[in-house]
């Protein structure tokens, strides 16, 4: 064939070409011809070969002939997917034919950069013949018509379960989703345009429908747990308003906290795949505001279950003391159930939302909690930084526990940065609290120093500043150890009465310097329990010089004394800050003025019985005689009188003092009436001058103190 086709063109006088061969029929001519032109066709490249093949193999049966399912096209449409890089591969790698088309116009040739365009890609999937199977469209119909079934109620989700039809169409929207990214650079083609925006807007419709299907089951599934919860346990009654801020035990819990946030594990994973195709699906956003919406109320609705308020610092700062009381209260209860079983349930629970998606679950964890505890820091902060009284002291330090106790439980769960912050947040929060602790406990001392009354408390009983100030430091006591911690760690403030820290420290020694049991390791709020102490002794020695009667004097001083070591005995707190060696001071002072009361009350008395001027020269001076009994009777009445009014409430100082009382004066009266009453005349005289007897005495003695004026001897006397 080569040398048929080499063979030079020559013609014959009469123009007939001469082929230098005899001459054939002419069917034999025109047959070969036929066999040479067969043989000489070009072969079309290997690549478009396989591609149209490929294509042809695909469509072979006619449309009419085939019936198409999602299931079934579901896995050609599987298999278009898996095949479709190697065959855009392969029409990249095509030989580019520019005779049919013009890639690029002559006027545009200087902007030519080297790079691609769309245009160009679009050029390149028409010449090379890139055809999209018929069975792509039909399954992107079967979709529409799945999400148009689904849309109108059937086969809705019911209480989060996803009926099969559901989970067949959660595969049907992965697939849209998988065709829609795969061919979108064929949107601008004329051909298959058309198809990839349909392809498209089936996509979006199927989303919208998983937004619905999202919140849904998010909503409904909660709530119905929530009733399954309250059915389970019974109707509850409704409490008294009193009774909304009562601290639950810390060991009681409920079904729902237990199983906080209420959704059962199917349920969540459930939540988890369509999760997974929103995000896959281009939705992340929409899939992630309606978590957050969702997530937020339900987290409202679980606080109000607890009495809990959303309340703004302004409204905190309007309430009355009580009001606040009952809310701090609530909002103990809350803090602590937040940051030991909601927080670390919400946290389990986005991640297995979202447990492909990891860094997406730490940030909605992160925005949704941190809200919840910016709310309820600032409830705490509006109390820091309420008017300071004497009363708030215990309620500050509560809620002070309470951040110190439960925020490190809350650090671990959220991601470092945001930790951080949040600790940083609680922090300055609890910084407040304790500052604000030290100022009113340290106000304690305004309060001593101002009660200045001028009228003395009737029948020297104990003070009512004695009473606050001991009642107050033996609940404060109780607090010892938080308190110790917030004068350790937040005491760097001014005293309201020093201009400055070490005006306060100085004092603060020189106050000290007589006590034994100083010790210069003690805690800023021992050496300010202390301080308070020596403050509340100065007030009490001031009051007692309001008393013209000295033994009243010291009767006050010993019930304040008694009082106030009582108190410290029977708290162990107290009693281990002051020490037993103060506590021993405390008793020998106690003593000192049993012993000032006896010497200025009952020595006086016995000076009447005497023997100083009765005898003269071995005789008894009747007349003087006379005159002891008279000013015996006489003071023992007036004694009597006076001190029977008087109050010693503590039984066992009561007792001492009685006993006391008599051993001295019963004795000495005793030995002096045997002694002298024979020098009496019997009859006339014995009744006037001897008027009691020991046993008399004694009882009279034992009605000291009662504080009541109508007495026997009063009786006695009418």
């Amino acid at each position: 064939m080569e040398n048929e086709k080499n063979i030079p063109e020559l013609k014959d006088d009469d123009g007939i070409p001469d082929t230098g061969t005899p001459e054939k029929p002419v069917n034999e001519v025109a047959e070969s011809p036929k066999v040479d032109i067969s043989e000489e066709k070009t072969p079309e490249p290997e690549t478009e070969i396989m591609v149209k093949e490929d294509l042809e193999v695909k469509n072979e049966e006619p449309a009419s002939e085939t019936v198409y399912t999602l299931e079934s096209t579901s896995e050609d449409i599987d298999r278009f997917l898996s095949s479709l890089p190697q065959l855009k591969a392969a029409l990249k790698d095509a030989p580019k034919d520019t005779s049919s088309v013009d890639l690029k116009n002559d006027d545009d040739s200087s902007k030519d950069d080297g790079k691609e365009t769309d245009a160009d890609k679009d050029a390149i999937a028409k010449v090379s013949g890139l055809e999209i199977p018929d069975f792509v469209e039909k399954f992107v119909d079967l979709v529409e018509e799945k999400v148009s079934k689904q849309d109108s109620g059937e086969g809705k989700a019911k209480f989060g379960q996803l009926s099969e039809d559901t989970a067949i169409l959660l595969e049907a929207v992965d697939r849209i989703t998988k065709l829609n990214v795969s061919l979108y650079e064929l949107r601008s083609d004329p051909i298959h345009g058309l198809l990839i925006n349909y392809i498209g807007a089936v996509q979006q419709r199927a989303m919208a429908y998983l937004e619905v299907e999202f919140r849904t089951i998010l909503e409904e599934t909660r709530t119905k747990e929530s009733d399954r919860v309250t059915d389970a346990k019974g109707k509850q009654e409704a409490k008294p308003e009193a009774d909304r801020c009562t601290l639950l035990p810390e060991s009681e819990s409920t079904d729902e906290d237990d199983s906080f946030p209420g959704y059962p594990e199917e349920v969540v994973s459930n939540l988890n795949n369509i999760a997974k195709k929103m995000i896959s699906g281009g939705c992340e956003f929409e899939c992630c505001e309606i978590y957050m919406s969702v997530r937020r109320n339900a987290f409202d609705e679980s606080l109000n279950k607890l009495g809990f308020e959303k309340l703004s610092m302004d409204e905190v700062q309007k309430m009355q003391w009580d009001a606040i009381e009952r809310e701090i209260a609530i909002w103990i209860k809350t803090f602590k159930q937040c940051a030991t079983v909601y927080f670390s349930g919400e946290k389990n629970f986005v991640e297995a939302v979202f447990a492909d998606y990891p860094s997406i679950s730490e940030s909605l964890f992160s925005n949704l909690i941190r809200g919840v505890v910016i709310q309820l820091l600032n409830i705490a902060e509006a109390v820091a930084i309420s008017k300071r009284s004497a009363e708030k002291l215990f309620k500050f330090l509560d809620l002070y526990e309470t951040l110190r106790d439960n925020a490190p439980a809350i650090y671990g769960l959220f991601p470092d940065e945001c930790a951080n912050e949040i600790k940083t947040e609680i922090i300055t929060v609890r910084c407040r609290l304790g500052e604000a602790a030290i100022s009113i406990f340290c106000d304690l001392e305004n309060s001593i120093k101002s009660d200045q009354g001028k009228t003395p408390v009737p029948g020297g009983a104990v003070h009512p500043l004695t009473r606050y100030t001991m009642n107050y430091l033996k609940y404060a006591c109780e607090y010892k150890d938080t308190l110790e911690q917030v004068f350790r760690e937040h005491s760097k403030i001014e005293r309201p009465d020093s201009t400055s820290r070490s005006d306060f420290e100085d004092v603060n020694q020189s106050n000290n310097n007589n006590n034994s049991n100083n010790d210069p390791d003690q805690s800023p709020f021992s050496n300010q329990l202390m301080r308070v102490m020596d403050l509340l002794d100065a007030n009490l020695e001031a009051k007692s010089k309001l008393y013209k009667d000295i033994s009243l004097s010291c009767i006050f001083m010993m019930n304040n004394g008694r009082y106030i070591l009582q108190k410290i005995k029977s708290s162990s707190e107290i009693h281990q800050t002051m020490g037993d060696q103060w506590c021993r001071k405390r008793s020998s002072d106690l003593r000192n003025y049993h012993k000032g009361y006896q010497r200025e009350t009952w020595t006086k008395l016995l000076g009447c019985l005497s023997h100083e001027g009765l005898m003269d020269r071995g005789k008894v001076v009747k007349p003087v005689l006379k005159e002891k009994f008279k000013s015996f009777n006489a003071m023992f009445d007036e004694i009597h009188k006076t001190q029977s009014t008087w109050v010693v409430s503590d039984e066992q100082l009561q007792s001492e003092l009685r006993v006391s009382i008599s051993a001295v004066v019963i004795p000495a009266y005793r030995s002096f009436l045997g002694r002298f009453s024979q020098y009496l005349d019997a009859g006339r005289q014995t009744e006037k001058y001897i008027k009691l007897q020991a046993e008399d005495i004694e009882t009279y003695i034992d009605e000291l103190f009662d504080g009541n004026p109508s007495s026997s001897m009063v009786r006695r006397k009418q």
